[in-house]
């Protein structure tokens, strides 16, 4: 590691190419979204209820919460690149699990431990704030986002296709091709961008406190949690709505799924292009507003009887726009709150946002029944949105107060 006499952060002696971090952040990504247009057919499969397999994405989220927890203090106590290494090898074992699962059961216990791979996109974003400043950083975890996008734009309609081909498991086949991939990658150009850090492990965990009493870190936290909180309840509802309420086929549903990524892919454009120049505070505010306006229209032509797939799913562009905006800057925010807590602020609010998205989504599963149609699935994504909003305006007024 070496410091750069100019800006004064350091940079790694291997620096990652930009195409790895988004691989490591893409991995995560598609393990999250490429078999949700197969939940009905795996549900069929293991002969069990469509409830039970949507859990596949609850608990996957409630895992990627614990691990995030315990992942920050854990990659600034040892470094990012080992632990980063260790959880594709984890991913690819538990991917085999899932392929080979006799029953639903233990299919979903491989799928809790396949959310190992979430500690790649946290730390994918540690990474940058390693090297960079605020404002930067948040251009930076912008364009790898940016990147990251074509993966949850592509991945539902690659996995439909694939599962009207060939089945479920093929999904899965090819999840575990791109983990051996993105682990070869790795560990040839993934550097340490971290210096261990001298505190013992115990004294890591003690500095939680003093972020969970900053404020500053709940608001960006908050407005991250409740900003993608809408998606995960999209994650957890969407393949529903999709195949009970407007009848499509799997094939037909990935495409449509995929429309919260558009949104998304242009949101880290934006971020990429604008962080520097007009702040995170501002970027996170547009970005739950998009949000927030999106859900608000949909409801408001569903109630007046358009009620359809292009309207529900196309409204969702505008909540993958505010997400695009809403995490990238949020996330930079929480980061500099304590600079040299990145790893752990990165766990912690990644913690709290993904276990937020693993409620969200079970509720949206146990809300969604044959008749309610899709209104409480986008009443669920209008309230989170504007808590999002909420949360950054608490923000914003708390450091005109301060004069920061």
């Amino acid at each position: 590691m070496t410091r750069d006499s100019t800006s004064g952060y350091l940079k790694p002696d291997r620096p990652p190419h930009i195409s790895t971090l988004i691989l490591l952040a893409g991995i995560s990504a598609l393990s999250m979204n490429i078999f949700l247009p197969s939940l009905p057919g795996m549900a069929e499969y293991f002969q069990t209820d469509y409830r039970l397999m949507q859990l596949s994405v609850a608990i996957y989220l409630g895992m990627n919460a614990v691990l995030q927890v315990l992942i920050g203090p854990v990659s600034d106590k040892y470094g990012r690149r080992p632990l980063i290494l260790g959880c594709l090898v984890i991913f690819c074992i538990a991917t085999v699990g899932c392929l080979l699962a006799p029953n639903a059961y233990i299919f979903l216990a491989f799928r809790m431990i396949q959310a190992v791979v979430a500690i790649a996109m946290v730390l994918s974003r540690a990474v940058v704030r390693d090297i960079y400043d605020q404002d930067r950083a948040a251009s930076m975890i912008g364009y790898v986002t940016m990147g990251m996008a074509v993966v949850p734009m592509m991945g539902p309609a690659i996995g439909g296709v694939l599962e009207e081909l060939f089945g479920w498991t093929a999904n899965f086949w090819m999840l575990l091709l791109c983990g051996l991939l993105v682990l070869a990658v790795s560990w040839r150009d993934l550097g340490e961008t971290a210096p261990p850090s001298t505190n013992t492990l115990a004294q890591q965990f003690r500095e939680y406190p003093e972020l969970l009493t900053a404020p500053r870190f709940w608001g960006y936290c908050l407005a991250a949690a409740f900003g993608s909180g809408a998606f995960f309840a999209y994650l957890g509802g969407a393949p529903f709505v999709g195949s009970e309420v407007f009848h499509l086929s799997p094939g037909v549903l990935g495409f449509y799924f995929s429309a919260p990524a558009i949104g998304y892919f242009m949101g880290n454009w934006a971020t990429g292009l604008l962080s520097a120049r007009i702040g995170v505070n501002r970027m996170v505010l547009c970005g739950a507003l998009s949000a927030s306006t999106g859900m608000a229209l949909s409801l408001l032509l569903s109630y007046a009887g358009f009620s359809g797939p292009l309207v529900f799913f196309g409204f969702m562009t505008m909540v993958g726009l505010g997400n695009g905006m809403v995490i990238s800057n949020a996330t930079a925010g929480m980061l500099s709150v304590r600079p040299r807590l990145a790893g752990t602020a990165s766990g912690l609010g990644g913690a709290i946002m993904i276990g937020g998205g693993a409620v969200l989504s079970a509720l949206a599963g146990a809300l969604l029944v044959p008749g309610r149609g899709e209104f409480p699935l986008t009443w669920i994504m209008f309230i989170t949105s504007v808590f999002s909003v909420l949360s950054i305006l608490a923000v914003i007024r708390r450091e005109r107060r301060l004069g920061i």
